[in-house]
């Protein structure tokens, strides 16, 4: 056989860098496809923060006290086996039975099935039970996978309806500048905003010159995901109806109260809102707190004021009788609406982001516009957060005076 001259050589070299060239490429595509072009770094925060949330679901249902004064082994097995339990029940009878047998095959593979004279019928050997065991691992994980992405693709559905009951753009306002924001925990969320135009009263419920009033709501369905997120519909439908009739603002809680009481279960679905109305001519503005986070007005000034003014939550008594506040607005002056997932996001410390950041980013943006101040803010959230998963849906309106 003719020995490759040195030209021959450097060919079949550089033909086979070429194929490594290749099949490094073709890994590479391959795994960015897998990770989304995610680094190591932020995959293994991801996977630790899976985690965390994979503990905090499957513990709830988990007593830790139970077993405190046992030692650590025989607690750690105690607390493995309850949360093992808790993660089965989880899954269909049929699923459960399947997983069984799959960790069966795993955990003893060297396995025989025998007469009951003792003479052996079928003996199967360690990697053929191995391999059964990961196949049925495998369609259970086929099969969770399937109710999830039909379960995925029927939240993406409410998330858009959801999305067509709040307002894209704010309303057109002479000397206002609003901007608004929601960022949901789950597909769905229980927050809400709203902010339209409504015909002014007289305080007797008789509506006065034409002179349409800014209405403002931000509210929060205790609460999250679906149940939270029917609830928030309701409330749409139900503000939306009430602020069509001439009442007073406090009039307009009391009724979102008594509708919130018949549809609570019992009080265990209350919402927490805010409600403001602003009448541009006069600059004067009108709200009602029913237990929500306490806006923040920051004068042009620097100074800052709470508006506290209000009630119970809505859902909780009926009948319950909400006091109005009222405040005048004057020129650059700013009000931010908010929901407690923006003060109580945590970072993979579990470190709140709190009130004292939120009031940071305000001062810095005494010249702002209210889109430039709500981006900052949430951006100040993000930075604060991290990789940590979001735990509560986000919501903010910010409204400027000119």
């Amino acid at each position: 056989m003719p020995t490759p001259s040195g030209g021959e050589w450097n060919q079949r070299l550089s033909e086979a860098g070429d194929q490594v060239g290749r099949g490094a490429h073709r890994l590479r595509e391959f795994w960015d496809r897998v990770t989304e072009g995610l680094e190591v770094q932020e995959l293994w925060s991801q996977i630790r923060a899976d985690a965390r949330a994979s503990y905090h679901l499957y513990s709830k249902e988990v007593d830790l006290t139970e077993w405190k004064g046992e030692p650590r082994w025989k607690r750690g097995f105690r607390i493995g086996r309850a949360l093992f339990w808790a993660m089965l029940m989880k899954l269909t009878p049929g699923r459960r039975v399947l997983l069984l047998i799959a960790l069966l095959m795993l955990l003893f593979p060297n396995a025989s099935f025998e007469s009951g004279q003792g003479r052996t019928v079928i003996q199967f050997e360690s990697s053929p039970f191995h391999v059964l065991g990961g196949l049925l691992l495998f369609v259970l994980l086929a099969l969770e996978l399937a109710d999830r992405v039909t379960m995925k693709r029927d939240l993406e559905i409410a998330r858009d309806i959801q999305r067509w009951l709040m307002p894209e753009v704010s309303p057109q306002v002479p000397g206002v500048d609003i901007a608004f924001a929601t960022r949901a925990a789950n597909t769905v969320a229980g927050d809400y905003y709203d902010a339209f135009l409504r015909r002014p009263t007289d305080g007797a419920g008789v509506e006065p010159a034409p002179a349409d009033h800014l209405l403002m709501a931000v509210a929060d369905v205790a609460g999250k995901s679906v149940p939270a997120a029917l609830l928030m519909a309701t409330f749409q439908a139900s503000l939306r109806t009430l602020a069509m009739s001439p009442s007073s603002l406090p009039e307009l809680a009391r009724g979102l109260n008594d509708y919130a009481c018949a549809h609570s279960i019992g009080g265990m679905r209350f919402t927490t809102a805010f409600l403001a109305e602003f009448d541009p001519a006069t600059r004067a503005l009108v709200y009602v707190r029913a237990g929500h986070n306490i806006p923040v007005l920051y004068r042009r000034s620097g100074s800052v004021e709470r508006l506290e003014a209000g009630g119970l939550p809505l859902g909780i008594r009926p009948g319950t009788v909400y006091e109005a506040g009222r405040v005048a607005l004057g020129s650059g002056d700013l009000l931010l609406m908010f929901t407690d997932g923006l003060v109580e996001a945590e970072n993979d410390r579990g470190e709140d982001y709190g009130e004292a950041r939120m009031l940071q980013i305000l001062a810095k943006s005494q010249s702002a516009s209210a889109a430039e101040v709500l981006k900052a803010l949430m951006a100040s959230v993000d930075s604060f957060v991290g990789l940590a998963r979001q735990h509560d849906d986000i919501t903010c309106m910010v409204m400027r005076t000119l």
